[in-house]
């Protein structure tokens, strides 16, 4: 099931061996959680408050000092890139210089990302909804379908502020929708996102502790509703092989919601422009008329990972995937490494690491964390 949250990669196995981490050194754990619990509620009461040129310019050092420190997440980052450019470039040799622009370019509209999180409570509605560079004929077709009482799903990519989003298209006239967010730790964090979200107007349902959200999700497409998922990556392990720039990915089986309820499946990208916001909403991906539950779900998951490709080439630099989504990275026994990281010494696509990695210069600061 596709969620709006951005969790730590891994599955079943990763989970245990969090389980088991968390049995061996509990009181650290719980000091660490407590401890990014208090600076999640710091970040929303002190960042609203200081000028907004302060706040930029301390989010975009930490986005650089990640980006120098070239950890476990950003290799992943620069791996996922890398794919994109190799496909949009159609040749298998990156430049070495623009992957490292682009992956610093996408933690700097990371970093935007978090900020606008923390500010978005005291940025205006007038502002995010005129701040929206809308193109496409389909903002149109979106609410005709609700007008007439026919369900939509919109599923999106980690791309851009959809948080934004979500405020924009409640503000044109969606009333409301329903979103699934993966439990965070420390549960404080995540009943902060929580209410933060459900202030925005939206209806967020747990993935995991609540029961299965997929039910809840039809009942609101039969009933008319809207659905908004970040879809582009299988965070259950229930998602849906396709190919995705040039290779074997998994990502939610979002489509199964549109197979059982007969709601419009619509993917849509969201991305920054300039000081404003650019959203598309595209064309409906249809049920396929013949094939089996399960090859409609695979056709359909398909075109939309068609349309993910088009939309994460128009604006790589806005495609947030700090976690691995590619067949390869995925399975330890062809390439892939377990921990999400790459070999010692060497970048996300595999090619040797300098100590320096340009940007701001200078040596690699001790300290700091990813965004």
């Amino acid at each position: 099931m596709a969620v709006l949250s951005r969790p730590p990669s891994g599955g079943d196995s990763a989970r245990r061996r969090r389980r088991q981490g968390q049995q061996g050194r509990a009181p650290g754990r719980a000091l660490s959680e407590r401890l990014t619990g208090a600076a999640y509620q710091l970040g929303w009461k002190v960042i609203c408050r200081v000028p907004l040129s302060w706040a930029r310019w301390a989010f975009a050092e930490v986005a650089d000092i990640a980006w120098r420190r070239q950890g476990p997440g950003v290799q992943v980052l620069e791996a996922n890139l890398r794919r994109v450019l190799v496909w949009k470039h159609h040749d298998p040799q990156v430049d070495g210089k623009e992957l490292r622009a682009l992956s610093r370019a996408a933690l700097q509209s990371y970093a935007r990302y978090w900020l606008e999180a923390f500010r978005l409570p005291v940025i205006s509605t007038e502002r995010l909804v005129t701040g929206m560079r809308f193109q496409g004929p389909n903002e149109a077709t979106l609410f005709a379908h609700l007008k007439a009482g026919r369900g939509v799903i919109i599923a999106l990519p980690h791309m851009g502020n959809f948080d934004q989003a979500g405020v924009w298209v409640i503000a044109r006239g969606a009333g409301t929708f329903t979103t699934v967010a993966e439990r965070l730790r420390p549960e404080s964090v995540y009943e902060s996102f929580l209410r933060f979200r459900q202030g925005l107007g939206f209806e967020v349902l747990p993935l995991t502790g609540g029961g299965s959200p997929f039910g809840i999700l039809a009942q609101r497409l039969r009933a008319g509703g809207l659905v908004c998922l970040v879809s582009d990556r299988d965070l259950k392990e229930s998602g849906v092989e396709v190919e995705m720039f040039g290779e074997k990915a998994r990502i939610s089986a979002v489509a199964a919601l549109a197979v059982h309820t007969g709601a419009a499946l619509m993917p849509t990208a969201t991305w920054f422009d300039g000081e404003d916001w650019g959203a598309r909403i595209y064309d409906e991906i249809p049920v396929p008329e013949t094939g089996t539950r399960a090859e409609k779900v695979a056709a359909m998951s398909q075109q939309m990972a068609r349309v993910f490709e088009q939309a994460i080439a128009e604006h790589p630099q806005d495609w947030h995937m700090l976690q691995r989504v590619f067949t390869a990275d995925l399975d330890p026994a062809r390439g892939g490494w377990g921990d999400g990281s790459f070999p010692r010494g060497t970048r996300g696509d595999g090619s040797p690491r300098e100590e320096q990695q340009g940007g701001s210069g200078g040596d690699r600061p001790p300290g700091g964390t990813e965004p």
